[in-house]
């Protein structure tokens, strides 16, 4: 006997379950995935290399005294921070025991002198041999050099700046023994400066004169802009203690004076390529040794689709092949996403 459908649903309301004759079961459908998406772009593309670097008075424009001979401080007359003019006394050292040695050496020269005058003339007579009279030359010229290398320690006692700048270091301290390998003052020239940049050596050979440098305060490319400079010199040496290559920059202006030792961030544009496809790097998903992108279609459908991956910014990356510009790629949500995936583009 057929059962009536209202007899069949009263079935389903009580537990029993329930079907409509002559329906088939309904395929499942798939499950969209939520995601973000992206367009790729073409666009110039600008290879850049960050590094670090401290602000360093420019050469010529920098000077470090030291003491002429072993002796003592007597005066200290500026500080640290103090802006100083050229020729400006600095630090005056003990002379008196200098003074001694200057007055010896006087009296050396006159002694030599007198024998030299006495051996030429006996050399003249045949009376003194020849070599006599070339020894004696020999102590007078000896005589002459300790006198004018006494007067100039003497005079070198008065440490007086030899450029207008800003006392970077005062070592010097009152009545403090001092020896002439040791710095005791450090002036600088605040109006002409460089920033001198740390490379690793495998980076360095990538880096020419020339190359524009985008400069931010402190250690990395969220501080302020302050302004743009160019690379002067790239060092033909390793650095010793920082296993380091020096780049140096020059800035003609810059959007407010940079200070001595100040840290500075600076981004070097080591190539550029004007028809480069770019793509966020959120979109790259590694793939093996490489990548993939999922690129979405008209269809709402992610394809898997490998790329080729050059340089990168700190937000995008440069794709080789793989990719061309206009197609919309999977960034948020790429990571885990299957192949032929349906997908869902999400609000922001």
């Amino acid at each position: 006997m057929q059962k009536h459908p209202l007899v069949l649903c009263l079935l389903v309301a009580a537990g029993i379950g329930c079907s409509r004759s002559g329906d088939e079961s309904d395929e499942a459908t798939p499950t969209s995935v939520g995601v973000r998406t992206a367009v790729a772009s073409t666009r110039p593309f600008f290879e850049t290399l960050g590094a670090i670097g401290i602000v360093e008075a420019r050469a010529g424009h920098f000077a470090e005294l030291s003491a002429p001979a072993p002796t003592r401080v007597a005066q200290v007359l500026v500080s640290a921070g103090q802006t100083v003019a050229k020729g400006a006394t600095l630090v005056v050292l003990e002379q008196s025991t200098l003074r001694e040695a200057a007055r010896s050496a006087e009296a050396a020269l006159v002694a030599a002198q007198k024998n030299y005058e006495r051996a030429r003339t006996l050399s003249a007579q045949g009376i003194l041999p020849r070599k006599d009279l070339d020894q004696a030359t020999a102590d007078l010229a000896k005589a002459r050099a300790d006198v004018t290398n006494d007067r100039r320690i003497l005079a070198l006692t008065v440490l007086r700046s030899p450029i207008a700048g800003v006392v970077t270091k005062m070592n010097a301290a009152l009545g403090g023994a001092v020896d002439t390998n040791q710095p005791l003052v450090e002036v600088a020239d605040p109006n002409a400066v460089d920033i001198v940049l740390s490379v690793g050596p495998a980076d360095a050979p990538r880096v020419h004169p020339g190359a524009k440098v985008a400069l931010r305060s402190g250690e990395n490319a969220k501080g302020d802009q302050v302004g743009v400079g160019t690379v002067m010199d790239v060092s033909a040496t390793v650095d010793t203690a920082s296993r380091s290559v020096a780049v140096r920059v020059r800035a003609a202006t810059t959007t407010r004076p940079l200070r001595l030792a100040e840290t500075i961030y600076g981004e070097i544009t080591l190539a550029t390529r004007e028809n480069a496809v770019t793509a966020p790097l959120e979109a790259l998903v590694p793939d093996g040794d490489g990548f993939k992108v999922f690129v979405v279609d008209r269809a709402s459908v992610a394809h898997a689709r490998a790329v080729t991956v050059g340089a990168r910014t700190d937000s995008v990356a440069e794709i080789r092949s793989g990719l061309v510009g206009g197609e919309t790629i999977v960034t948020y949500g790429a990571y885990g996403l299957e192949d032929s995936a349906k997908v869902v583009v999400l609000k922001k």
